[in-house]
């Protein structure tokens, strides 16, 4: 089976965009992609689409009536917030398999403002009320307050999450905010579920990221000195268990992903040089040091306080500003962790650039549940 590398890769600036249409959206990645690898789409032997919210829509074969509508086969592909790195994975797949080659694979999103999760469609009151745990901001502040009960973890340092990848995000022009949030701004937001205030929530936003992948041959037939190798591509859904689903567990999914990858990377946590997780809320990543195995789950707070997950610390974590300040566009964002990584790798970060890098995780994680893991490295 063939290596696989990523031979280009880009994204758009995440912002608001009311009047584009979703595949003017994810073209202009596309097209930033295919000219970062030097291919333009005619070297395309397939297209991998993800998009969540207009699901059904065929999205990828709109985005390529918008750039060359070369008759490739293309998958379309909704899997929650792990959208973007599903539509990756099943590139990487194909190539690894032999079927092709070169493959662009796209992520896209247009998102409202507002409340994501609300449950919509179950009859009935939900067990906790109106709101309940079906909306996602209850459902990362019960598993922050357990993460809390088990391990003492404090108000003030899951805000200090958001701290720190604000800051990074004043590094990153991608970034839709970019702008510093000092801890007692972050304490003293609009409370929106207790720990998280509405500066320690993800940003809702439109965006998209692309890449093209190739295989090892081509990769020699075309030459290239940037290329990014495809070390790991997992992919998980929750087992089976006897628990009360009142409170979602967002843990198990990505313990089990980050056990597989590192294992089909044929490296540890101790190696990996930095990180993009899916800080959906500032809890989340306080939660993810331990599922990813970058620290003992009890070293969380610590970790935190002690600057062991910022720029120039032992893991840098979300040196893209992450969710919280890059923003979140569903489809686009398991490919925007890709490039992020892979622009550290290249030595291309500019003011952010994690020095020496030369492995980097990627993690997302849509509760329902799907979670995607991908080990990059410097070629």
């Amino acid at each position: 089976m063939s290596d696989v590398f990523i031979l280009g890769v880009d994204m758009i600036k995440f912002g608001r965009f009311p009047d584009t249409p979703v595949p003017k959206i994810g073209a202009q990645a596309a097209l930033m992609a295919l000219e970062d690898a030097g291919l333009g789409i005619g070297d395309m032997e397939a297209l991998y689409c993800g998009n969540l919210g207009q699901a059904g829509a065929m999205v990828g074969q709109r985005v390529l009536a918008e750039i060359g509508q070369t008759g490739i086969p293309v998958v379309n592909c909704a899997n929650a917030c792990a959208t973007g790195a599903t539509a990756f994975r099943e590139g990487w797949m194909a190539i690894k398999a032999g079927i092709y080659d070169v493959v662009l694979a796209v992520g896209v999103e247009q998102m409202g403002k507002g409340l994501l999760g609300g449950g919509g469609g179950r009859k009935g009151i939900p067990t906790e009320g109106l709101l309940g745990s079906g909306t996602m901001p209850t459902v990362f502040a019960e598993a922050g307050m357990e993460h809390t009960r088990n391990y003492g973890t404090t108000f003030e340092q899951f805000a200090k999450v958001s701290v720190k990848n604000h800051h990074h995000s004043t590094m990153n022009p991608k970034a839709m905010y970019q702008i510093e949030t000092p801890l007692e701004t972050v304490m003293n937001a609009e409370m929106i579920s207790y720990p998280n205030t509405k500066l320690m929530c993800s940003v809702n936003v439109d965006g998209s990221a692309a890449a093209v992948l190739v295989s090892e041959r081509k990769l020699k037939e075309i030459g290239s000195n940037r290329a990014v190798k495809v070390r790991a591509s997992v992919m998980t859904s929750d087992p089976y268990q006897e628990r009360n689903l009142t409170m979602p567990d967002v843990n198990t999914c990505t313990q089990r992903a980050a056990a597989k990858a590192y294992e089909m990377a044929g490296v540890g946590p101790e190696d990996i040089d930095l990180v993009e997780l899916h800080d959906c809320f500032a809890t989340a990543e306080i939660l993810h040091y331990g599922n990813l195995g970058l620290g003992k789950p009890e070293d969380a707070g610590r970790m935190i306080d002690e600057g062991e997950t910022a720029l120039g610390g032992r893991i840098p974590v979300n040196v893209s500003g992450g969710l919280l300040s890059k923003g979140h566009p569903l489809g686009a964002t398991g490919i925007a962790n890709i490039y992020e990584v892979s622009t550290h790798l290249r030595g291309e970060a500019g003011q952010r650039q994690v020095e020496g890098a030369k492995l980097g995780l990627t993690h997302v994680i849509g509760l329902g549940s799907a979670c995607g893991i991908h080990i990059l490295e410097k070629a």
